[in-house]
């Protein structure tokens, strides 16, 4: 049962993975690819808990957690950027 709904799950965290890079290179402003990179990595994060919880190995987790860190930081960092640049 777990088998079939991590497989959903990835497939389509994998369709929305695709949609978050198309809009990464087709984005109008600069922070509408910043966005699309920030929904990326939720996706990468949501996908690394998704095979977590299907293998149920915990190691997983520790990657989980620093990437959703980086993600959270480096969207804080661009985001004071923009907003000191005035765009």
């Amino acid at each position: 049962m777990i088998e079939t709904a991590s497989t959903i799950a990835l497939a389509g965290l994998t369709l929305s993975a695709v949609l978050c890079g198309a809009r990464l290179v087709r984005g109008g402003s600069f922070a509408d690819r910043i966005v699309a990179l920030d929904a990326l990595l939720v996706v990468l994060v949501s996908g690394i808990a998704v095979q977590a919880a299907r293998t149920g190995d915990g190691t997983y987790l520790d990657v989980l957690v620093v990437a959703a860190l980086l993600g959270f930081l480096g969207t804080v960092t661009v985001a004071r950027f923009i907003e000191r640049r005035g765009a």
